[in-house]
Parts: structure tokens; sequence; C-alpha cells
């Protein structure tokens, strides 16, 4: 009986994946040495960890988003308040670990470039690489209409507001506080996310009250 690596005409990935793992993990063994990893063995290891990691996030948070629609519709709460509190404070939680440990290590410029650089990448190369797929997959879609929820704009408004604060701020701590930015900013950010977080909980349910009302 012949051994067929493909399952229904499509490849069997996973026997793959095993495979190369099986075989990556002995060679480390074998040449890596017990102190110290050598380059050449280390900057594979290194890619297929990013790689691995990156793919148990993309399967653990697909799972994630289901679970939050079950929990949604059991306790009858709307999917953009789900998406607001829970899946975003979720996936927030890595970047604020990290950068608030940046920050108390003396590293809190880092600390700050990426509070702005992690949003930037997932706006630009989340939305650019969704679109993408989106009409890589369907040649005959050529374009796509797209509508704002009234949190977005929300959204839109309060990062604006968000940034001309720490413009303000910033030319303030360069000229009258020789660079040190005070308690004050931090707890006028705070005060606006939590003035955001009750704009879009209103907003969508007088949303849900019309289409109620209506129907």
């Amino acid at each position: 009986m012949d051994f067929d690596v493909r399952t229904d005409g499509r490849l069997n990935y996973m026997i793959i994946l095993v495979a190369f793992m099986f075989v990556s993990g002995a060679v480390i063994l074998r040449y890596g040495g017990r102190e110290s990893i050598p380059l050449w063995s280390l900057v594979p290891a290194s890619l297929y960890g990013f790689i691995l990691a990156a793919t148990w996030i993309d399967y653990i948070g697909a799972h994630l988003v289901r679970l939050l629609v079950f929990f949604g519709a059991v306790c009858q709460i709307p999917d953009p308040i789900m998406g607001l509190t829970v899946l975003a404070w979720g996936n927030s939680i890595g970047d604020l670990s990290t950068n608030v440990t940046m920050a108390r290590k003396g590293l809190a410029n880092m600390g700050m470039t990426a509070c702005f650089a992690g949003p930037c990448f997932t706006l630009l190369c989340g939305l650019g690489s969704g679109f993408a797929v989106l009409f890589a997959t369907d040649p005959a879609l050529t374009s796509l209409q797209v509508s704002l929820p009234p949190s977005v704009k929300v959204g839109f408004l309060s990062i604006l507001c968000n940034c001309l604060l720490l413009i303000g701020n910033g030319v303030m701590v360069l000229k009258q506080r020789n660079g040190k930015i005070t308690k004050t900013h931090a707890y006028v950010m705070f005060s606006l996310y939590g003035c955001y977080l009750a704009a879009c909980v209103a907003l969508q349910f007088t949303n849900v009250a019309k289409k109620n009302s209506s129907v």
C-alpha cells in the first residue's frame, strides 16, 4: 500500500509541518551546542518560531471571535459592543504589558513609539492585506462599497483629539517643563478614552432601539 501525502487531492500540510519540525529540532540539537547556538542555526529557528507563533495567534484569534459572537448572542449584546470592549482589550493587553515593561526599564521612548507603531501596522497592513486577499479571491470584484458606522467615526475623532493633545503637550514640555510630562496628561487620556467608550456604547444602543421601534 503506497503512502500518499495528499488527502482528497490536496497536499496534507500538517504532515509536512510536523516532519519539518522534527528535522529542524534534530539539527539544532545535534549541531547547536549546549552553551550557545550558532548564528546559522539561530536565525532559521527564530524565523520558524515567529511563523509558528503567528499561526497559533491566528488560529486562537479565529476561535476567540466565534466564542465572543456566541456569548454576545446568548447575552444579547451587539457585536460592535463586544468588539469595543472585550475584543479590543484582549488584543491590546499584550502591547500594554510590553510597553509598560519597557517604560519601567528606562526605555520610555521605545514604549511610546510602539504605542503608535502597533496600531499603524494593524490599520495599514491589516486592512491592506484584507482587501488584497478579498480582491484576489474574487477576480470579478473590482470595487467594494464601505460604510463607516458611528462608532468608527467617534474613534477617528478621539484619535485626532489625542494626537492634538500630544502635539500641544509636547510643545509645552519642550518650552516650559524641561522635557517632563506630568500625570495630568495621563488622566486626560484616560478621560478621553472613557468618553469615547461611553459615546460608542450610547450610539450603538440608540441604533438598536431605533431598529426595534421601526420593526
